[in-house]
């Protein structure tokens, strides 16, 4: 659990290193464009230092955000999981992130691998239904390791496959190859975790589906989402 003193050291003000964190996080942006916006608001800061408040507090604020909706979420996500795996490079190597989200398009967990079998899918299955339980139906591509994962852990008669029925996993992949592209691609497989679940929250978090809203509705949850985000890691 994050704490006030984690603000303690820093002459910086927290408003200023919650928006330089949301800046990156959320938008595909560089962090030289951070530092270039932040600059236009008064703020003179380095890339550098932006890239120490993102390695420091991001991770913070992730599990504040995922601490409060797991516990809101975790019926309600229980219907329908879709999960899907893409390969992303990590030093010109292949790596692979797993992906689960729910119908409402609420990333659920991303776990890399440096493989794509049935040791990887059941790994990350595990972690799945560690923290969420187990969802009555659980979408998936005909790949195989999927169906043998699945039948270890004694939930094969929820799988579904089919042509268009994943595509609300494939799309939610989108913000996030937006951002590998603005970052040039990832160095560890460790910075790549690290960034896919801090990732992962900060888009919940944000997320408003706005095309299923009205403009009213949606005016009222974004204002109310970025009122969140400034009270995160207050107290």
């Amino acid at each position: 659990m994050t704490r006030p003193a984690s603000f303690k050291y820093f002459k910086t003000s927290p408003e200023i290193i919650r928006l330089a964190v949301m800046l990156y996080i959320r938008f595909p942006l560089s962090l030289r464009n951070v530092e270039d916006l932040l600059h236009e608001r008064g703020i003179d800061v380095s890339h550098e230092t932006v890239r120490y408040w993102w390695n420091r507090f991001g991770p913070m604020f992730a599990s504040e955000i995922r601490r409060k909706r797991v516990q809101q979420l975790r019926a309600f996500s229980k219907w329908k999981w879709h999960v899907d795996e893409v390969f992303v490079k990590v030093n010109g190597k292949r790596h692979y992130l797993w992906r689960a989200v729910d119908h409402d398009g609420e990333v659920l967990e991303a776990v890399v691998t440096k493989r794509r079998n049935k040791a990887a899918a059941l790994k990350f299955l595990k972690k799945l239904m560690k923290r969420h339980g187990c969802a009555e139906e659980i979408v998936t591509d005909r790949f195989a390791s999927y169906k043998a994962a699945l039948r270890d852990l004694g939930a094969l008669k929820k799988q579904q496959t089919g042509r268009w029925l994943n595509n609300r996993v494939e799309n939610s992949h989108l913000p996030f190859r937006r951002r590998e592209r603005a970052m040039q691609r990832f160095r560890r497989m460790r910075s790549l975790q690290k960034f896919a679940s801090v990732h992962s929250s900060v888009y919940n978090h944000f997320n408003q589906e706005r095309s299923l809203t009205s403009r009213d509705s949606f005016k009222q949850t974004r204002t109310a989402a970025l009122s969140e985000w400034r009270q995160l890691c207050s107290g």
